[in-house]
């Protein structure tokens, strides 16, 4: 063989080895997954997937049980009315516990703030709107302490909003003297207390401007946290701050910033309040700590933070108040309501604990 020869065939042998070299590679990049983590990875991707399957099943079995009476546009419309209050103060708490923490004052602070609006108006003959904004200021007052306990003195999210919560309830009914301003007094003298109480009759669908608020915060909302960087420092917080601070987040800043907001949200839903029962009374709204968490729990949101979607929470709202309808207009007992929240509470932890493992 000549040297001409075997020069001439060395790049041929070159790149069959560079051929061999590169396939081998993608094939050991190439993993086929199995159905079931196809399923877990997709559900990790979409945190929003698995409510809104649980709220078209359950709609569909109440339907087929019940009849053409609950896929009525009365009662679909019905429903959004009586999560109206639980999207809204949910919204507050989704954002807080995508910071891996947890507010359990929401409620108390929604209350405040709905009894400051009244009485700053009929004790001190404050305009309706200037008490309102007392009342948001009175919110944003109790998310900022919040937000800077958890913050700048590093206490425990729980320990913090657990005790704010005992000091808004207590200051409530101290404030208030335990009196309820009746509905009669705000519909003559204050009508703006009662606008999100508004109906909006569209057919025999019947809306209030509380839901069309809840919509929209939640739709104003998604976008944030999905398209602004306040939003993805927020999930990036509650996947891990100390990472978080080492990219250049200012991790305070932005705890401090959504305590503030939820307390904010919390006012909203104390306007709502006065809307929906038509009057302004201190001990409305006992159950809307419990009601928000469990919106956002069953709505697929770890309280791990770092993972989960705000439509969610909404979805989690309105699978409570179809399983609430549903049961009502069978005529079972109340109490299987709570059963089965219950047992869907449970199996919202366990999915999400499920779809950390595999595909976290």
């Amino acid at each position: 063989m000549t040297d001409a020869s075997a020069d001439a065939r060395r790049p041929q042998e070159f790149e069959k080895v560079l051929t061999g070299a590169d396939t081998a590679v993608a094939d050991f990049d190439t993993h086929t997954r199995s159905s079931v983590e196809k399923v877990q990875h997709f559900l990790h991707s979409n945190p929003a997937a698995v409510p809104l399957i649980v709220l078209v099943v359950s709609v569909l079995i109440f339907g087929v049980i019940i009849g053409g009476k609950f896929f009525s546009a009365f009662s679909m419309t019905l429903i959004l009315q009586q999560v109206a209050i639980t999207g809204v103060i949910g919204a507050a708490q989704t954002l807080v516990i995508l910071t891996a923490g947890i507010d359990l004052s929401v409620g108390a602070i929604m209350v405040l703030s709905s009894v400051v609006m009244g009485q700053f108006t009929f004790r001190y003959g404050l305009p309706p709107s200037l008490a309102i904004l007392c009342g948001f200021g009175v919110g944003a007052l109790c998310g900022w302490i919040n937000g800077a306990l958890v913050a700048y003195m590093k206490l425990p999210p729980f320990i913090v909003t657990l005790g704010m919560w005992q000091i808004v309830l207590a200051s409530n009914f101290l404030y208030s003297a335990n009196e309820t301003i009746r509905a009669q007094d705000i519909e003559t003298q204050a009508p703006i207390l009662q606008f999100f109480g508004t109906n909006l009759r569209m057919g025999n669908a019947v809306f209030t401007y509380g839901v069309i608020a809840m919509v929209l915060l939640v739709a104003i909302l998604w976008y944030v946290l999905n398209h602004t960087a306040w939003g993805r420092h927020v999930y990036a917080i509650g996947d891990d701050p100390d990472a978080a601070e080492l990219s250049g987040v200012r991790v305070k800043r932005i705890l401090v910033s959504v305590y503030m907001l939820a307390g904010l949200i919390c006012a909203l839903g104390g306007w709502l309040l006065i809307g929906r029962i038509g009057s302004v009374s201190p001990t409305a709204g006992q159950f809307a700590n419990i009601e928000s968490i469990t919106a956002v729990v069953i709505g697929g949101i770890s309280l791990f933070g770092g993972r989960g979607s705000i439509l969610g929470m909404l979805f989690g709202a309105l699978i409570v108040g179809v399983f609430s309808l549903g049961l009502r207009l069978i005529g079972t007992d109340p109490q299987w309501t709570y059963l089965l929240i219950g047992v869907l509470i449970i199996s919202a932890v366990a999915i999400d604990q499920w779809i950390r493992k595999v595909a976290g």
